[in-house]
């Protein structure tokens, strides 16, 4: 098998510190998260801004400066911004870091209920633009699926040439209105790829660990963070990022699986290829 890549989502946009005190808000908050992160085995940081009250932004100078200070500690780490954003922003805020020209980016392939009146607002027509605009910039973009008719959106647009090859698929599971993060789940999205694809799981909350063993042994990546769960065992609030990427580092270690650096995560992610 390929070496592991670990994704470390270390803030998102919903998740407060009144739910986990570790989840970082300011620059230097989410410098410190990311440093240890990496330090611990991350090869990619996803990121999502905030203000320093907790606020989420897309704003592009906000990102600029969250990344600039980050490239600082871990110049060679792989940066994805979320182009998700939070529940409500409109299409052209949600791009407005991809401006910056980062490296990676995430491409939400579906509308989703998050619960109660939250509606995560995927249109055809905005998944087809956001691939188009990456695309545009060399942006290379990882698939963001939340259950099965987004992956059959995916390839169906792939057929058209309207999202391009290699796809990275990035299964997203346990989230209200998604695909819950059974076994039986993960194996369901993992059959339904082509051959030629790689992806990664993102488990939230109960399912981050289950899920992540699930994905070392049968080949896939692993994304863990704050973001996804704030838990490191059951009722145990995790204490940082760095914490959450260990316990994923010491399960490859246990299924022999050597972790990826940001170099070889490059090369098995083809994100050096010209779009």
């Amino acid at each position: 098998m390929e070496k592991l890549i670990i994704t470390c989502a270390i803030t998102g946009a919903e998740v407060k510190k009144e739910h986990n005190s570790a989840v970082p808000y300011t620059i230097d908050e989410m410098v410190n998260e990311a440093f240890l992160a990496v330090q611990a085995g991350a090869s990619i940081l996803h990121l999502h801004a905030r203000n320093d009250d907790g606020t989420p932004t897309q704003s592009a100078s906000r990102y600029a400066q969250i990344i600039q200070a980050i490239q600082k500690v871990v110049p060679d780490v792989i940066i994805q911004v979320s182009t998700g954003g939070a529940v409500g922003m409109s299409r052209m805020e949600r791009l407005d870091p991809l401006s910056l020209h980062p490296e990676m980016a995430t491409l939400d392939c579906g509308t989703l209920n998050f619960g109660g009146d939250d509606i995560f607002i995927n249109t055809e027509n905005d998944i087809i633009y956001f691939a188009q605009v990456m695309q545009e910039l060399g942006i290379h973009y990882e698939l963001e699926c939340f259950e099965k008719g987004h992956i059959d959106t995916v390839l169906r647009l792939v057929k058209k040439g309207l999202i391009t090859q290699p796809n990275r698929f990035s299964f997203v599971l346990g989230v209200n209105g998604g695909m819950s993060g059974e076994a039986r789940d993960f194996f369901f999205l993992k059959d339904s790829i082509p051959s030629n694809s790689t992806f990664s799981v993102a488990g939230i909350g109960k399912y981050e660990f289950s899920l992540a063993e699930l994905s070392i042994q049968h080949g896939g990546h692993v994304r863990v963070g704050l973001e996804d769960n704030l838990y490191i065992e059951k009722g145990v609030l995790a204490t940082s990022n760095a914490q959450l990427v260990e316990k994923v580092v010491q399960m490859a270690k246990h299924y022999g699986r050597e972790i990826a650096t940001p170099k070889e995560a490059r090369r098995i992610y083809k994100l050096e290829e010209v779009k």
